[in-house]
This record gives C-alpha cells, structure tokens and sequence, in this order.
C-alpha cells in the first residue's frame, strides 16, 4: 500500500468551509485529504464525510477520516486516522474493508513501536512545533526528536511529520529520515503552496528508492 507522501488536514470554521478548502485542496493537486472535525458527532462527521467523497472522488483524490471509523467504512473513504485517544487499531481493522489505511498517532518511540505491533499502516509522528493555542498536543519534537527516534526505529512503514510545518522546513524534515508531512494551516493559508511542498517531498524520492533497495 502506497501511502502519499502529503497529506492535507482539511480544516474550516464551518461544514461549508471545510468543504470547499478540501474542494481547493483537490484542484491544487492535493492526493490525500484528512477529514477531522473536533468535538462533532458521528452523525455530523457522516453527513459532511458523504459530500466530502464527492468531492475527493471526482479528483481521484483519496479521503481519510479521523476517528469514526464506522463512517469510513460505510463512504467508502480509502481508510481512517486514529488518534491516540481513538478506538485501538486491532480493532479498527476487524471492521474496515482490507483494502483501507489505518494510520495512528505518535508522539515517543514507544508510541511508534505500539503502533508498528497493532499494524498500521503509516506513523503521525509529532508535533514538530508546539502549539500555543492548544495545551493538549504532547511535547514538540523538533528535528532532533525526530532524528532520535527515526535512528532507532527502522521500519519500512512511511513515518510522516505534523504540527506547524511550513515549507522551509521540509528539507532537514527529509535529513532526519521522515518520509512525509500531514498539513493543515500553511495549506489553508496557500493552497498553490501544495505544488512546492509535492516538489519538495518528490525530490527525494530516488534517494529513498536507492536506499530501500541496498
């Protein structure tokens, strides 16, 4: 399962703008959007998934939901983001279809090696910058905590970036051995930005290929 390498946290102060930033999202070349709304219920979560699908379906773009994995399954989403506080992993799987992502939420190598024995299929490792408006996010990890953990972990399972990352800091990101980012606010700020962070990400592909195979 080939997991892409940016994906957009689609965000909005109301459903009708969540919709249309994923709508920008998507003809700006985004090829995965992440639908999490805080604090919303399941039934609110399936009714904006449904047109969300739409949408992402049209521009052959793959949607993930976060959290209610019921309604992924049920839209037929390509799969579901859990967060730690979200139901377990092994469990989420029993009621997917096989050929849907599971990805979760890490903060500490031990969160990742929990993680990588439940079977995911990618690893949300952050945040990379704290953030001052919210006082729940875990410890900022910086490049040097990415580093200390990705120089132990090594597993062929793509590790992607969150938490304020800007394009500037794609390239020691990429050094520090992370293979992909989740974006939400510099996207929402600049959505022509996804063609430059694709390009950034994209560039080390060969080196990553060449690093697989030796």
């Amino acid at each position: 399962m080939i997991i892409p390498k940016l994906h957009y946290i689609a965000e909005g102060d109301s459903p009708k703008a969540i919709l249309e930033n994923i709508q920008k999202a998507c003809t700006s070349g985004a090829e995965l959007v992440r639908l999490g709304m805080e604090n919303a219920s399941e039934k609110k979560v399936l009714k904006i998934a449904k047109e969300a699908i739409k949408i992402t379906t049209h521009y052959q773009t793959r949607l993930i939901i976060s959290g209610f994995y019921k309604v992924a399954k049920e839209i037929n989403a390509d799969g579901v983001y859990l967060e730690k506080t979200d139901s377990c992993p092994t469990l989420v799987r029993k009621h997917l279809f096989s050929w849907q992502s599971i990805g979760g939420a890490a903060n500490t190598l031990a969160d990742c090696e929990a993680l990588l024995d439940k079977e995911i299929d990618y690893i949300n490792l952050g945040p990379f910058k704290s953030d001052v408006t919210n006082n729940d996010l875990s410890p900022a990890l910086g490049i040097k905590g990415y580093t200390a953990i990705t120089n132990v972990l090594k597993t062929p399972k793509p590790i992607l970036g969150f938490g304020g990352i800007t394009l500037e800091d794609v390239p020691d990101l990429l050094k520090a051995e992370i293979s992909g980012i989740a974006v939400s606010k510099a996207i929402t700020q600049d959505f022509d930005s996804i063609k430059t962070f694709n390009k950034l990400l994209n560039a080390s592909s060969t080196q990553e290929q060449r690093h697989t195979f030796e």
